[in-house]
């Protein structure tokens, strides 16, 4: 290393596993089966430091990284005894990228580094087969030609589509030296043709370039994408490894392959993974070739396969956790190229991590905190309703079988590319409006990725367990079917043909991710049950946590769902839903235009028995635990018509009424004068209504007449509520049911409006006690969402026995921003440019919203000690946002009920790491997110 440079590259040897964000997951896993003594092939590694330090320098090396890369090179050229770019004894390398949290497939990989026209004559007389020379000779082109140079591959796939029809064969093994020679002569004229240079024949300028490329590709598309989308660090660069090339296609006694210490769908125990005699890695991973089971490996190669059970267990207990493990056989030696802790499926994890407690290799908190909270989700996905099906004649056609790779169903539209699947669901978020459409291809690579996160499922005809599609699916939680070889894809037509039956872009198929199965048509599809082992986990992680979990529902049927999946109460039942029933619409559009108080009232009375109805049935639901019930609070205009549309109806009124006007024969009959009276009376029906609109309407209707101003402005439309969940409450004690009601106030930021509504409420309720001859328990709060209520909250305390914050409302007024219009416009470019970290309205801006809610926090207790805090915003359910809310000392998170599992297992977590800082104790430094 030169005199005074800071060191940027690092022997396997000289790295250890806990220097992961020095080295990346992959150079800190080769240094750690260096030095535990597996067959690593040597190598090095080029630290993340050398990475940032390139951007920072504008795209150049840091002073003294080259040499130190020459000088472990030669370090490596003695222990291999060869020397790289020696036509007579060549050492070729892979160079591959390797960030801290692992991202597979994202960044880039370059294999055969090294290979030239006269290095690769000199391999072919060392391995006495010419043919397995120019073989990684034309791969080595290709490769360097799409990474390095930016080249497309499909362009050399073409080629050498091109070649193999030429020469009558199926598969690029089978090409023999005369038509590969064919083949690198037209990649290197391609890439002279394409670029205005030669393929470079030097090595070491091979590896200068490569090492920028891969640096390089820490900031492709794909790779930034799947960094936002996984909450990883954009700042954390990547390592690049530079590792001894060993061989899997040098025949019948040589193979590559990808294995898991566990099934990663399922978690069951057992070697599972996939390999290909005579093949490179991409060959498994990018699905060019269907592998084999590991399990048929049995046969071809026994004592390889007794080798691995053996390697995987090692691993497994050296680590603690489930590899996932690349590998190469060289004429029947293994090396171990790559180990990590393995992607799996919510439910594998699950499963692994239940298992792994009952074996001894971990603890229970350990289990709780390994399971990445966000994918509890994905646990609850559909799967096929085979007894609606039976129940209702069905008649299912599977057109095809392939896969299982990510467990699920799903039910879309066919499109065939990645483009046509983003276009099609466009920027829609709501899940029960976005199109849903399944995305079909030969085989995935990362640059469908996008295409990948818009589709409900996936489908290939190519690929195995272990290829891209499958790898990235079962992270993100999306049903997937691979390898499924029936099918004849074209994606020039947009059709895919299967056993005679045609499929088009557009229609509609059901995948079933578990079973691997295809079907035609709509299949019914029915929400799952949680698991025995997920309820175990979910219990351990009912052991830890300090946080309350409460679901956000508005009826018994949400509630139900909400208390199935844990839920200790409900933190808000917004009653606005309940005035837009049907039936309900002309009661609640009269007690809007009413002009009197009394006209008013009359509407409101007619409105009280049905909304006593619905408080009767959530408390009912919810016997035992408390219901956080929010009166009215979005403006009144948005329970009547859109002003557009009324001045379309009333200019058909208008036009119908000058149709029945003078010219016609004679003196109108009755039930002419009848139909002339009936328009009139439409007529000025929408009239009237068209000024009521007009008088309501606003020009920031989020920051006007709503909330806790319709209670002060109008109090009879509060007391109706407040009287309506009394009357409930009381029945139900009389049946037997223990109700317990929580009444909150909404928008309040003004001492005085909790104060007048809390005596309505108060009062309400001990008339309705006295009536009943009952007694309940309630309480009565505010929800947070302005920011001087945040301000004022010792002022507010006075009065609210809690405060539960609207961080949806609170956020778009600390920022200043219109939900809608921001995720619409301008907040992409923000995440883009890294203005903002996080989406706000996804993740609580802890350094603004948070510190309004840790003031808040503050003030109100030091009123009233037992001031119970919550959060019922959608913040509620997002894992980031639970660790700052136990952070803060909330009481507890509230979240919509498919997010209460996550939510349970957040705030464990939070608790444990808590704990174990307050212990010094030092997290596992995995890298996983």
């Amino acid at each position: 290393m030169g005199k005074g440079h800071k060191k940027w590259v690092y022997l396997f040897e000289e790295g250890r596993a806990d220097q992961r964000r020095l080295l990346g997951g992959k150079g800190a896993n080769l240094a750690e089966m260096t030095n535990i003594g597996l067959p690593v092939p040597p190598g090095f590694t080029i630290s993340t430091e050398a990475c940032i330090a390139y951007y920072d320098a504008g795209g150049k090396f840091p002073e003294g990284l080259e040499d130190q890369v020459w000088e472990r090179m030669s370090v490596v050229e003695k222990k291999t005894g060869k020397r790289f770019g020696d036509p007579s004894n060549p050492l070729l390398v892979s160079v591959r990228s390797g960030a801290m949290v692992s991202m597979p497939g994202m960044m880039d990989t370059i294999l055969n580094l090294g290979l030239n026209d006269r290095t690769a004559e000199g391999l072919a007389a060392l391995s006495g087969d010419r043919r397995f020379a120019l073989d990684c000779y034309r791969r080595f082109i290709q490769m360097f030609g799409n990474v390095v140079l930016h080249l497309e591959h499909h362009a050399f796939d073409k080629i050498i589509t091109a070649r193999r029809k030429s020469a009558g064969v199926d598969y690029d093994y089978e090409l023999d030296p005369a038509n590969l020679e064919a083949v690198i002569a037209a990649y290197s004229e391609h890439i002279r043709e394409a670029t205005g240079s030669a393929f470079p024949q030097d090595p070491r300028e091979q590896l200068r370039m490569a090492i920028q490329a891969v640096f390089a590709s820490w900031n492709n598309d794909r790779a930034i994408v799947y960094r936002t989308v996984n909450k990883i660090p954009h700042d954390l660069g990547t390592a690049v490894n530079v590792q001894t090339m060993v061989f899997g296609n040098l025949g019948p006694d040589s193979a590559t392959g990808v294995l898991f210490t566990r099934n990663p769908a399922t978690g069951e125990p057992g070697v599972y993974g996939e390999y290909l005699i005579n093949a490179q890695g991409e060959d498994v991973v990018a699905g060019i070739r269907t592998p084999q089971s590991v399990a048929a490996m049995s046969a071809d190669m026994p004592e390889t396969r007794r080798e691995l059970e053996r390697l995987c267990e090692t691993l497994e207990k050296h680590y603690l956790d489930m590899q996932d493990i690349e590998f190469t056989v060289e004429k029947g030696r293994l090396f171990v190229l790559q180990t990590r802790s393995g992607k799996r499926t919510a439910a594998a994890a699950v499963r692994i991590g239940v298992d792994m407690v009952s074996e001894g290799l971990i603890d229970k908190e350990e289990a709780v905190v390994r399971f990445p909270a966000g994918e509890a989700e994905q646990l609850l996905k559909p799967t096929i309703d085979w007894e609606r099906v039976k129940k209702e004649k069905l008649d299912p056609v599977k057109i095809a079988s392939g896969l299982p790779a990510s467990p699920g169903a799903a039910l879309g539209r066919v499109v065939f590319t990645s483009a046509d699947a983003v276009a099609t669901v466009g920027e829609e978020t709501d899940p029960k409006k976005r199109p849903k459409v399944i995305l079909v291809r030969p085989m995935t690579n990362p640059d469908d990725i996008r295409g990948i996160l818009a589709a409900q499922g996936v489908l290939t005809s190519q690929g195995g367990m272990t290829c891209h599609a499958a790898i990235v699916a079962r992270q993100w939680g999306i049903p997937t079917v691979v390898g499924c070889q029936a099918l004849d894809i074209d994606t020039d037509r947009k059709l895919m043909t299967v056993e005679g039956v045609t499929v088009r872009a557009g229609d509609l198929v059901t995948l079933d991710g578990s079973t691997g199965s295809v079907y035609l048509g709509e299949l019914p599809l029915m929400e799952p049950r949680i698991t025995d082992e997920f309820a175990t986990l979910l219990g351990w992680a009912d052991e830890s946590r300090r946080l309350g979990v409460w679901a956000n529902a508005d009826n018994p049927g949400e509630a139900a769902r909400a208390r199935e999946y844990g839920a200790e109460g409900i933190g808000l039942c917004r009653t606005e839903h309940m005035f837009l029933v049907p039936e309900r619409v002309p009661v609640v559009r009269r007690m809007i235009l009413a002009d009197e108080e009394a006209v008013r009232r009359q509407a409101l009375d007619d409105l009280m028995p049905m909304q006593e109805d619905d408080f009767h049935g959530i408390l009912r639901t919810m016997h035992g635990l408390p219901v956080t019930i929010r009166l009215l609070d979005p403006p009144l205009h948005e329970f009547l018509p859109h002003r557009d549309h009324l001045l379309v109806e009333l200019t058909e009124l208008r036009v119908a009424r000058g149709g029945k006007g003078e010219g016609g024969a004679g003196a109108p009959g009755p039930s002419a004068a009848g139909g002339d009276a009936e328009l009139s009376r439409k007529l000025e029906a929408t009239e009237d209504l068209l000024g009521r609109v007009d008088q309501l309407h606003e020009y920031n209707p989020m920051m006007g007449h709503r909330g806790v101003r319709v209670g002060v402005t109008f109090p009879e439309v509060y007391e109706m509520q407040a009287r309506a969940i009394f009357r409930a409450a009381a029945r139900l004690v009389k049946e037997g049911v223990d109700a317990r009601p929580e009444v909150m106030i909404p928008l309040v930021g003004i001492e005085g409006e909790i104060a007048m509504m809390r005596d309505l409420v108060v009062r309400v309720a001990e008339e309705t006690m006295r009536e009943f001859g009952v007694t309940f328990p309630y309480h009565v709060g505010t929800m947070i969402e302005v920011p001087r209520g945040a301000l004022v909250a010792d002022e507010i305390a006075r009065h609210a026995e809690f405060f539960s914050f609207g961080t949806n409302d609170l956020t778009q007024m600390t920022f200043g921003f219109s939900r809608d219009d921001a995720e619409g416009k301008f907040l992409g470019s923000y995440l883009e440019r890294r203005i903002l970290r996080d989406n706000p309205f996804a993740t609580l801006d802890a350094d603004g919203v948070g510190r309004l809610m840790e003031m808040a926090i503050l003030r109100g207790r030091n009123v009233r000690e037992d001031l119970k805090v919550g959060i019922c915003g959608e913040h509620g359910g997002d894992p980031d946002s639970i660790h700052f809310c136990h952070r803060a000392g909330l009481d507890y998170v509230s979240c919509s009920p498919f997010r209460v599992p996550t939510a349970r297992i957040a705030a464990a977590q939070a608790a444990i790491k808590e704990e174990r800082a307050k212990k010094g104790f030092k997290a596992d430094d995995r890298g996983e997110k």
